[in-house]
């Protein structure tokens, strides 16, 4: 999934009006008067939007409700890529180029509010990658995703926000087993993929704590593709859980920070080639990224982004924004 923004909700102006009473006003009266209504500014309220906002993955709209968002990220990987099959007692290497892939995406991501509290959401990346060390690049449509977020209980204050996510991903990038791998870059990984697991959140104003926890399954795809003098014919990606952990802390109604964690485990993968079926290596990702929300009007959120990887399978660097797009009849009536 993905781990990725946040930000903080703008302060309620309040217009009070003093009403004409025909008789003295009793202690009861005082009382309504100076207790907290529910439409009054709350600063738990503001930092539970703004955490919504900036963190898609834990967002539910109100059913018929609709959002786009347009959303633009950088990463740097710099490698010397190596690749390891064994088979058996025997092991064999293929030792690649070095490379340093610059990847620019710009996403537009598609909100829907099937009911209150279940939202559907669409992922379309459009690629453009760089590689300045082989002086290759490609320009491409990258993976569509789709995702259902289901909240089973309704939320209470003082009490963890549990949402249960569904993902599938669809290999309508440039994949890497149809191409030259020496020559040409791929902007997609080459194969279906279906996963879930569940996000938890807890507000403790002027902080938003929030974890998750995640599995998915990614689908074996056939292919034709020379690989080190063999044929490729079919690849078992493996298997991936991957969590993340973090807080988010309100400085303002209109500022906020967030600091998150985020690390993937995929599993052995195995390769058919036309006479030998080899396993390849165990990958592990960890991500470490900071937001900053910015509240630019009333109803707009920007979200600004910046991570570093903490092991070699991971992007060296992370940059990224976010911002919704308003576009006249989006919004239910």
């Amino acid at each position: 999934m993905g781990i990725k923004g946040l930000a903080c909700v703008a302060m309620l102006t309040l217009a009070v009006s003093v009403p004409a009473w025909s008789e003295e006003p009793s202690v009861d009266d005082a009382r309504e008067a100076l207790s907290k209504k529910d439409d009054d500014a709350d600063s738990s309220k503001a930092l539970a939007e703004v955490f919504q906002a900036a963190e898609k993955s834990y967002t539910l709209l109100k059913q018929g409700e609709r959002t786009l968002t347009y959303g633009f990220d950088y990463s740097l990987l710099r490698d010397t890529q190596i690749t390891t099959y064994r088979t058996g007692n025997n092991v064999y290497s293929v030792i690649g180029e070095s490379e340093a892939q610059h990847t620019f995406t710009n996403s537009f991501t598609f909100d829907y509010g099937v009911w209150d509290n279940l939202t559907f959401s669409m992922r379309i990346p459009l690629v453009a990658k760089y590689d300045t060390e082989r002086d290759l690049n490609v320009y491409s449509l990258g993976d569509l995703s789709a995702s259902l977020r289901w909240q089973p209980w309704a939320s209470h204050r003082g009490k963890p926000v549990t949402t249960l996510y569904g993902t599938l991903g669809l290999p309508t990038g440039t994949s890497p087993y149809e191409i030259n791998p020496q020559n040409d870059l791929s902007t997609g990984n080459g194969f279906y993929s279906i996963g879930g697991g569940v996000n938890v959140s807890y507000v403790i104003d002027p902080v938003v704590l929030f974890g998750s926890v995640g599995y998915t399954y990614n689908v074996p795809a056939n292919v034709d593709q020379v690989r080190g003098g063999r044929q490729l014919e079919k690849v078992d990606p493996g298997s991936s859980m991957s969590m993340s952990m973090g807080f988010a802390y309100a400085l303002s109604y209109d500022v906020s920070l967030s600091t998150s964690y985020q690390m993937s485990q995929t599993f052995k993968p195995t390769y058919t080639f036309s006479d030998a079926t080899l396993e390849g290596n165990e990958q592990t990702s960890a991500l470490m990224n900071f937001s900053l929300g910015l509240r630019t009007s009333p109803n707009y959120i920007v979200n600004i982004n910046a991570g570093f990887g903490m092991t070699e399978d991971s992007p060296d660097v992370l940059l990224g924004v976010s911002m919704p797009l308003d576009i006249q009849g989006l919004k239910a009536q």
